[in-house]
């Protein structure tokens, strides 16, 4: 496989993954157990797929990318800009502090001004193409990883956690075709990654247990119980990554059990796996995405090929020294998908409180943090 092979892995295999994932955001496991006891195809709206906002983030941010001509600081403008015009057409489920760090965008604030004190997931959902195209410029991939973290989550633990999913992604798309590194190598290698760090003393602490469940042959679903998280794994992005890590490790070369394994977890499962889903592509390729999952989708005007041809600019210019032009977009038309993709998410939200109940109890609600 090629590196264009393995960036167009990431950024497909992060949009399937998280449309996929996102009928069954909020449930408990046991509840997508009982509604969704198939997660081979797409459930949102009769049998097929759309994104959410992890989609529209890594696609953002490669935008970003090819507009920045390499440089660090038009990366930042153009991806502050980008979420604002985003913010704008008011999308749906958005993370708390994702929505206070675009009011500050858009109130004015700079992009290196505008994060809030957060850990939550976000910035892991924009850092997998980072790891693709910067894993092995570790000064540079630090250096883009912090500016997309802190556009709108400030606390470190956020950082550390998107350095991971980044790193995780780059040695995840250089050892395709070989052997997957071992468990105990990929956390020796966060550990000296995030080394000098206080903030990722709690992250560590899950990857190590990471090795031990992985030599156990516990299952992800097995693995998040052990980290508290019987009941769904929440936004907070210590307890998403290792997750979406240790599925990556546990299922490297097979994406449809990667994703399918965080899902069953449930709490966060759209972002969850995206995240796993980036990961797990960037080893397989786009061939290793199974066809009807890619064909199951069906979005615009952020589509499946429109990802694709984002991915082939990545590969195909020369962006990281001159800056190139953004692959266009029907941004008129984000408003209206918007909206559409809110009502079905309210009969979504509808069908979830109907039958069939878990014995004479309805689901308690796991909400995103």
């Amino acid at each position: 496989m090629s590196q264009s092979d393995a960036v167009a892995g990431c950024l497909l295999g992060l949009a399937v993954g998280d449309a996929l994932g996102v009928p069954q955001e909020g449930m408990s496991p046991r509840r997508i157990a009982r509604l969704f006891p198939d997660l081979d195809r797409h459930h949102f709206l009769f049998g097929r797929g759309v994104f959410s906002d992890d989609t529209e983030h890594a696609c953002m941010t490669a935008q970003a990318l090819l507009v920045s001509g390499g440089d660090v600081a038009r990366f930042t403008r153009s991806l502050g800009w980008r979420l604002r015009w985003w913010f704008a057409g008011v999308p749906a489920g958005i993370g708390r502090a994702t929505v206070r760090a675009c009011v500050k965008l858009c109130c004015g604030f700079p992009p290196t001004r505008s994060g809030v004190w957060s850990a939550g997931n976000g910035p892991a959902m924009r850092s997998p193409v980072l790891g693709v195209l910067f894993g092995d410029d570790l000064p540079r991939l630090r250096e883009f990883v912090r500016a997309s973290s802190r556009i709108t989550h400030t606390d470190p633990k956020a950082e550390c956690g998107a350095l991971v999913v980044a790193w995780a992604v780059h040695r995840a798309a250089a050892t395709r075709g070989t052997a997957p590194p071992s468990p105990a190598a990929i956390v020796a290698e966060c550990r000296e990654l995030l080394s000098g760090e206080p903030a990722a003393a709690d992250l560590l602490a899950s990857l190590d247990a990471l090795v031990a469940s992985l030599a156990a042959g516990h299952s992800v679903a097995e693995y998040a119980a052990a980290l508290g998280l019987s009941k769904g794994v929440s936004g907070y992005i210590y307890h998403t990554v290792p997750v979406a890590v240790y599925a990556w490790l546990r299922h490297p070369d097979d994406y449809r059990a990667a994703v399918q394994s965080v899902i069953r977890c449930g709490g966060d499962t759209d972002t969850v796996a995206a995240i796993a889903g980036a990961v797990v592509g960037a080893r397989v390729g786009k061939s290793g995405i199974p066809r009807e999952l890619l064909d199951g989708v069906a979005d615009w005007p952020r589509s499946v090929r429109w990802v694709q041809r984002l991915a082939e600019r990545l590969n195909d210019t020369d962006w990281r020294t001159t800056p190139q032009r953004a692959l266009p977009l029907a941004v008129w038309a984000i408003p209206f998908r918007n909206l559409a993709f809110f009502a079905c998410v309210l009969g979504h939200v509808a069908r979830r409180m109907l039958p069939p109940y878990l014995g004479n109890q309805r689901p308690r609600r796991i909400d995103k943090e």
